[in-house]
């Protein structure tokens, strides 16, 4: 074996990347932040692979960056909890036990772009009536990473840790609790 056999496999990573962003409908930058490639380039692999499908758009502008976003409802608190929880187990994050999350990554890379893509597709996976599109989750990775305007709480019913807002009065009671609570209260009537 030669070793200039592989030496495409990198550039054939990055373009599986992006081909799998693009079927998400990742923006440019998201996916160039991931795969390195630049915009043009990304640009022609969706009008080659994707320009006359129906079913992948093309998204435009800036990616989403309000939190209020993922605590709007229980409901969204529960997938944005539940991605936090995937984010996890892919490696992407850690929690340590003051409940600080902790960037695994010092900067997105393809490897990083492929565990993310994972995360994403198992919480389509869970949750059948997604709230959260994929820069979504993009934003709630770098937000939650940032222990600043999104934090992980810690429920006085049950103990488990859930997304909450920073600048938002806490409850103390997680999304599956509430949903819980709710649901009791609308079978009582």
């Amino acid at each position: 074996m030669r070793l200039t056999d592989d030496r495409y496999a990198g550039e054939k990573r990055q373009f599986e990347l992006a081909l799998r962003m693009i079927r998400h409908e990742a923006r440019t930058r998201t996916i160039k932040e991931c795969t390195g490639l630049s915009d043009d380039r990304i640009r022609k692999l969706y009008a080659t692979y994707f320009l006359d499908r129906t079913d992948v758009k093309r998204r435009r502008g800036k990616s989403p960056r309000q939190v209020q976003y993922y605590v709007r409802n229980a409901d969204h608190q529960l997938q944005a909890t539940t991605l936090v929880a995937l984010f996890c187990a892919n490696f992407l994050i850690r929690i340590d036990d003051d409940n600080r999350v902790h960037a695994c990554w010092p900067r997105p890379d393809v490897e990083f772009g492929h565990r993310l893509c994972r995360a994403y597709e198992t919480y389509l996976v869970l949750h059948d009536d997604a709230a959260l599109n994929f820069e979504w989750t993009w934003n709630l990775l770098q937000c939650i990473s940032c222990n600043d305007e999104l934090y992980l709480a810690v429920c006085d019913g049950c103990a488990a840790r859930y997304v909450q807002d920073a600048y938002a009065i806490d409850n103390g009671c997680c999304p599956t609790c509430e949903i819980a609570a709710a649901s009791g209260k609308l079978d009582a009537q």
